[in-house]
């Protein structure tokens, strides 16, 4: 009861000083030149641009529609919405459309049939975009340090290189959080990227600018990776699918910064995409050999799985609480399942999850056989000039910093941070880690919040910045998650959830996800809701939309 007093002082001191640190940000903080006026994206008027990617391969292939005119399609509808978002940082466009010409020449040369190309490629002639911070041969791959900004990638990272090799068109890398280890993608290299359903919102992180744009329809499929939620954060936020494999099963190689200490454990790459049913296959494509370990062809019944049902992390008091919208919506999940499927779902309580934060934190910086992991402050100085954070914080109320003020921040908590967890936080993390695969096993699905919020206003989660954690607790698990969109909110904003399942039994969050998006509607062009908003009723736990 005492360290439950002792938390709940430490918390409130927390938020008083932070939110006296929002009062000081919103005066110093540099004013965003775009026009407030413009809040949301044009609509999608293409039909091309609402084809699921497995589908778009088989009409290329069939000849029903050339790989150059899907490509051009999408470059058109990127340079439409580009300006409003910031989300592709370089393209390579020219490249992409002599691509897509040399796939319909070889389909029109192809003496072996449909079969044969399905078999042997996949994704010939489907577009899709990759997160800047990989490897993409004649891309930059800063990660959003302007020390690196003359960085060009001369190979593919092994996930894009197999994405290729199954006949799958790069069009260019998207924006990202500097180093990839903040909520919110910005950096001072490419600036601020904006969530496709409202524009003075974030679109997540660290793979924001790839959540952005596959929400406003400038892609299809991309890339993403994730070692505190930075798939699923932006897919919540944008409305679209995300998927974070088992631990080990995709290669994280050819990502800048390289993972340290026992991070290449926690970190991990996976897909994100518009439409459920373009997850699994292209984590086929993604995980290599490695994907057998998945038995991704193997059929699941869901109505011979069992689900679980939590609703919240059990109110640590460093996170917010969830926002009543989002827990209508996982309710109106578990209704749907048990009248559509006929299980029972589990409501429960795990009390280990309150610590979620502190297990991430305390994981994320212990040592591994090679040693600690290497620091923020090292990254940011990339081999340079040391970073001194005092001095940077004073350099950027003065607008001379090239970091942004997160970067500086998390160096600052990097400097007070403890080298090795406490007992009762490992203690935490082991019970955790053994309840939930017990409870899982091969054939459970746990519910749970995405985030504790709807998507945040630009820069807001510096002031709830463990908020985080309802995502990050499950890469130092190792579990796989899939992300799924639940409709829309009363503001026109992305609700959702985290489907977790057992290691190694991804495709049973992949197939939940298919009947999701079936039974709420998936993704939502953000253009064509302008003008509408989702009412929730409390009382039956139902939505309506009206325009």
């Amino acid at each position: 009861m005492a360290l439950i007093r002792f938390e709940r002082f430490l918390a409130s001191m927390l938020r008083g000083a932070v939110w006296m640190l929002f009062a000081v940000f919103q005066l110093l903080a540099p004013q965003r030149g775009a026009d407030r006026s413009v809040r949301r994206l044009p609509p999608i008027t293409n039909p091309l641009l609402r084809v699921p990617a497995m589908r778009l391969a088989r009409m290329i292939r069939r000849r029903e529609v050339t790989s150059v005119e899907v490509v051009q399609t999408y470059i058109d509808r990127i340079q439409e919405i580009n300006p409003l978002i910031n989300a592709m940082v370089k393209d390579r466009f020219p490249l992409a459309l002599q691509e897509a010409a040399q796939v319909d020449k070889l389909i029109d040369e192809e003496t072996g049939g449909e079969d044969v190309l399905e078999d042997r490629l996949p994704l010939l002639g489907v577009p899709f975009t990759v997160k800047e911070a990989f490897s993409l041969q004649g891309m930059p791959n800063s990660t959003g340090l302007v020390s690196r900004r003359g960085v060009i990638s001369a190979t593919d990272a092994p996930p894009v290189a197999l994405l290729k090799r199954a006949g799958a068109i790069p069009l260019g890398v998207t924006n990202c959080s500097e180093l990839c280890m903040w909520l919110e993608s910005h950096n001072r290299l490419y600036g601020i990227t904006n969530n496709p359903y409202d524009l003075e919102r974030i679109p997540g992180g660290s793979s924001g600018g790839e959540g952005s744009i596959l929400g406003g329809g400038g892609s299809v499929i991309g890339v993403g990776s994730d070692v505190g939620g930075s798939i699923r954060i932006p897919a919540f936020f944008n409305g679209i699918f995300g998927h974070k494999p088992t631990s080990g099963v995709v290669s994280n190689v050819g990502q800048f910064p390289p993972p340290s200490g026992q991070q290449p454990g926690f970190l991990c790459t996976g897909p994100m995409c518009r439409y459920a049913q373009d997850l699994l296959p292209m984590l086929r494509v993604m995980g290599g050999a490695n994907a057998d370990r998945l038995s991704l062809s193997s059929e699941v019944d869901l109505k011979r799985l069992r689900f679980f049902s939590v609703p919240h992390d059990g109110g640590s008091p460093l996170v917010s609480p969830v926002d009543q919208q989002l827990v209508l919506a996982q309710r109106r999940v578990v209704q749907r399942l048990e009248a559509d499927l006929g299980v029972k779902v589990q409501q429960l309580k795990i009390p280990q999850l309150k610590y979620s934060f502190q297990i991430w934190s305390a994981m994320m910086g212990a040592p591994g056989k090679d040693g600690k992991p290497t620091s923020f402050a090292e990254l940011m100085s990339d081999h340079g000039k040391k970073v001194w954070p005092l001095w940077e914080m004073a350099k950027w109320t003065v607008g001379l910093s090239k970091h942004t003020v997160a970067a500086i921040g998390l160096v600052l908590v990097e400097m007070f941070q403890r080298s090795q967890p406490t007992q009762f936080i490992l203690q935490q993390k082991e019970s955790l880690q053994k309840d939930l695969e017990e409870l899982l096993g091969t054939d459970g699905v746990l519910l749970y919040p995405s985030h504790p919020h709807l998507a945040p206003k630009h820069h807001h989660p510096l002031f709830t910045p463990f908020n985080f954690s309802y995502t990050g607790i499950f890469n130092i698990l190792g579990l796989p998650v899939t992300q799924c969109p639940l409709g829309l909110s009363a503001e026109g904003l992305p609700l959702g959830l985290q489907l977790v399942v057992g290691k190694q039994q991804d495709r049973l969050s992949l197939a939940t996800a298919v009947f999701l998006e079936k039974t709420f509607g998936g993704w939502r062009d953000p253009g064509s809701i302008a003008t509408a908003t989702t009412q929730l009723d409390t009382s039956r736990g139902t939505s309506t939309t009206t325009s």
